[in-house]
């Protein structure tokens, strides 16, 4: 069976934009934020991809526009993963 270039790239487009946004979520509250540092701290539940337990513990994030996104106090839904040796949020949004 033999498949066309544009088709493979429209198969490939149409199963990206099916997937969820937030595969592996997490949800917390941000209880601060560290712009100077690139990093946010986050009260959150279990983090099941990371075989992490509810905890506060501080984050790196993947873009500093994510510390712009969220303040203190906010209630989030987030994926976190090990970037580089390190645990950092990868996506962010206010919980609804």
């Amino acid at each position: 069976m033999r498949f066309n270039k544009s088709a493979i790239i429209t198969l490939t487009a149409l199963s990206m934009s099916a997937a969820p946004a937030f595969a592996q979520s997490a949800s917390g509250t941000v209880t601060k934020i560290d712009a100077a540092q690139g990093k946010m701290t986050i009260n959150h539940g279990p983090i099941k991809n990371l075989d992490m337990e509810s905890m506060t513990m501080i984050f790196r994030v993947a873009e500093p526009s994510m510390l712009k996104s969220v303040k203190a106090g906010d209630k989030v839904k987030f994926d976190a993963d090990r970037v580089n040796g390190a645990i950092t949020v990868t996506k962010i949004q206010k919980a609804k």
